[in-house]
This record gives C-alpha cells, sequence and structure tokens, in this order.
C-alpha cells in the first residue's frame, strides 16, 4: 500500500486534517495487535477500537496536525518515528498551537509499510526548544 514509511506517515496526517475515518484505517495495519493512545486517552488495541476512536474524534470535525522534528529510525520490518505533532485549535481567543510527543510505528507487509502504533501525548509549549540531543564526546 505504502512503499515507504514517510509515505504512510503522510497519508495518516492528511487524514487526520481530512478527518476521514476510512482513510486513515488505510494507514493502518489489519493486524489484531495495533494499538492507538491519544493524549489523556485509555490505550485502544485492536482495529476495530481503532477506528472507532479515530471516527469518535472526527465526529468533532477535521484535526490540523503537522508533524514536525521527525527522528526516523528505520529496518528491514519495522520503522519508528519521534516527533513533535502541531494541534491548530480554535477557541474563544483565536486559534491556538498545542504540542504532543508522538510515537509512530510502521511495519512492512507483503502489500507496503502500514501503522501499528501511534501514542500521543502532551508536550509543553516549548517543546521544539527543549530537546535534548545526544552530543558527541569526543576524547583529547
Amino acid at each position: 500500500m505504502f512503499p515507504t514509511p514517510e509515505e504512510a506517515e503522510y497519508a495518516f496526517y492528511e487524514a487526520m486534517r481530512q478527518g476521514d475515518a476510512a482513510q486513515m484505517m488505510r494507514v493502518w495495519s489489519d493486524d489484531e495487535d495495533v494499538a492507538c493512545i491519544h493524549p489523556g486517552g485509555l490505550r485502544t488495541l485492536g482495529p476495530r477500537a481503532v477506528r472507532e476512536a479515530w471516527e469518535h474524534l472526527f465526529s468533532n470535525g477535521p484535526i490540523a496536525a503537522f508533524p514536525g522534528q521527525v527522528k526516523a529510525m528505520t529496518g528491514v520490518m519495522n520503522a519508528v518515528h519521534v516527533l513533535i505533532e502541531q494541534i491548530v485549535v480554535n477557541t474563544p481567543r483565536g486559534k491556538d498551537t498545542l504540542s504532543f510527543y508522538t510515537t509512530n510505528i510502521y511495519q512492512k507487509g507483503p502489500e507496503g509499510w502500514r501503522m501499528i502504533v501511534h501514542h500521543a501525548s502532551a508536550a509543553p509549549r516549548e517543546a521544539e526548544l527543549l530537546d535534548r540531543p545526544d552530543f558527541s564526546r569526543t576524547l583529547h
């Protein structure tokens, strides 16, 4: 279905921005072991429960979600993307942006790459500034 994990991730965020549960589930694996955890929510297991969770979220309309600062670790059959997700929301004072630490895991199957885990949790507003990179330690 998706020749690379990056293309699967693009389709995932496009489905969020469209608020389209059917499009969203094309990204997800049909495997019974899929898992989804939305910020402040319960752990959702299995494709049917994952679909219902997305349908519930999309009942309020599309989600203006944008991935950033993606750290991708890709192996032969699995890919892990750790990123900061930015969600634009409407508030009584106007638009605001919320940040979420997110882990998306993809698995390669006979039809290409599909999502098997999405886990997002609230991050501080300054999340992008607070990253703690691994500094190289050069010995002299």
